[in-house]
């Protein structure tokens, strides 16, 4: 009996022994960090053409020097898809890398980093680079999956590092969109989502800018209007600088803005009244806005709304400037022309546009509100619409040639100028300086 009890005794103790042993080894091994997954992260930025994916930052997992990456030592793969489609890969090709260097995790050069930076070929005809994509009526963030390999050895200080393949997708992020919030509310029963920015708070009233999508950019996602045409440019230092700081409103619906309730651009829209009231709760919300000075703009889709907001609310806003805008004239009273030059309007359009001419819609309005008096109305009426960086040009060497439609190009650049009292004056010039206490 004694025999068996120590037996028991010297068993118990083998197995608590065992587990200790094992216990402090686990412990151990939890001390150890494990090895992060070499893996990417994406940088879109918003140009005149829409969204590209100019770079990728990868995760190296080891401390490189500066110089030991080229554009050489990767290929870089991606396949774009996007879900809406029965077939949903739209496209997948190799991106061509321009420009590459050591950096730190926010993508800034450095002496030493685990991370490399690679800069990739962009522009209005590189497909690769987009990252939306337009299907059935409408703009959406597509998928871009990177497969980025190397090709040639990178050395450290220690030992090379080579065969990597990167395909783990770390997040990303969207220059300027991302200083933007998003929010939605319902208002008289139709619910909307908007974008929106603020500038830094003081102790001064802050001007509102409203703008409203085209046709490609309702929905429920409102970072696309922001991104698919470069909206977001209202709120770079440039433009915000003839402001002092401007408050910037980008709603967005569901589906149209020229949604009416007879049709299509008959006049009228399911959504102005619910517009007016998110506006109206967005300035109350925020009383650093100045009631004196909110202005409101919109291209195409949104230039016709920008029109019956004038119309039906003469007196609430400081100025307009729509672009492209698709009222057409013979919907417009005389009445309604009345109504309408009480506002000060900044008509932006393109001779070469097809899908809204010019002449069924701004033009003819134009030249009945001079008619009728208005002091303070302007028309800049482009010949077409084409690239001003002098980054992309036709196959001739001509500046590349955008669609006659997108003139809303011209007002995001502040590239609208007129001669205003004998100077030349910018839009973004003349829209500051207005105010209803003038």
């Amino acid at each position: 009996m004694l025999t068996r009890l120590k037996n028991a005794r010297i068993l118990v103790l083998l197995i608590l022994t065992a587990i200790l042993t094992f216990s402090f080894g686990m412990g151990a091994f939890a001390k150890e960090p494990d090895p992060q997954t070499p893996s990417y992260r994406t940088v879109t930025e918003i140009h005149d053409w829409g969204a590209a994916i100019t770079k990728v930052i990868v995760y190296l997992g080891t401390p490189v020097p500066k110089n030991s990456v080229t554009k050489d030592t990767f290929k870089v793969h991606v396949a774009r898809s996007d879900d809406r489609m029965a077939e949903p890969l739209l496209e997948q090709g190799y991106r061509n890398v321009t420009n590459a260097y050591v950096s730190d995790e926010k993508g800034n050069p450095a002496v030493t980093g685990k991370y490399a930076v690679l800069e990739m070929e962009i522009g209005p005809t590189v497909s690769l680079s987009s990252a939306l994509n337009y299907y059935g009526g409408s703009n959406k963030w597509v998928d871009s999956d990177y497969t980025i390999t190397q090709v040639e050895d990178i050395d450290t200080n220690s030992k090379a590092i080579t065969g990597l393949v990167i395909d783990s997708f770390a997040g990303g992020t969207k220059e300027l969109v991302d200083d933007f919030t998003t929010g939605e509310g319902t208002f008289n029963g139709v619910k909307l989502t908007y974008a929106d920015y603020s500038p830094a708070k003081d102790k001064a009233k802050n001007p509102l800018i409203i703008w409203l999508h085209g046709g490609g950019e309702g929905g429920t996602d409102a970072t696309i209007p922001l991104s698919a045409n470069k909206a977001v440019n209202f709120a770079t230092e440039d433009i915000q600088s003839y402001f002092d700081g401007a408050y910037v409103l980008a709603p967005q619906t569901p589906t149209r803005w020229m949604d009416g309730f007879t049709g299509r651009a008959d006049g009228t829209s399911i959504y102005e009244e619910a517009l007016m009231a998110l506006i109206q709760d967005y300035v109350s919300k925020n009383p650093d806005i100045d009631p004196n000075r909110i202005y409101i703009g919109g291209a195409s889709n949104g230039g016709y709304m920008t029109m019956l907001m004038i119309r039906d609310y003469p007196g609430y806003f400081a100025a307009a400037f729509p672009v492209c805008e698709g009222l057409n004239d013979t919907l417009i009273t005389d009445e309604d022309i009345e109504k309408m030059k009480q506002t000060p309007i900044w008509f932006v359009t393109a001779e070469n546009d097809t899908t809204l001419p010019p002449l069924a819609n701004t033009v003819p309005t134009y030249n009945r509100l001079i008619q009728a008096g208005a002091d303070n109305v302007q028309l800049t009426l482009f010949k077409d619409v084409h690239d001003t960086t002098g980054l992309y040009k036709n196959a001739d060497g001509t500046p590349f040639q955008y669609n006659g439609h997108w003139s809303w190009i011209y007002v995001y650049n502040n590239e609208v100028k007129a001669t205003i009292n004998g100077s030349t004056t910018t839009i973004m010039e003349w829209m500051a300086g207005q105010s209803l206490k003038k």
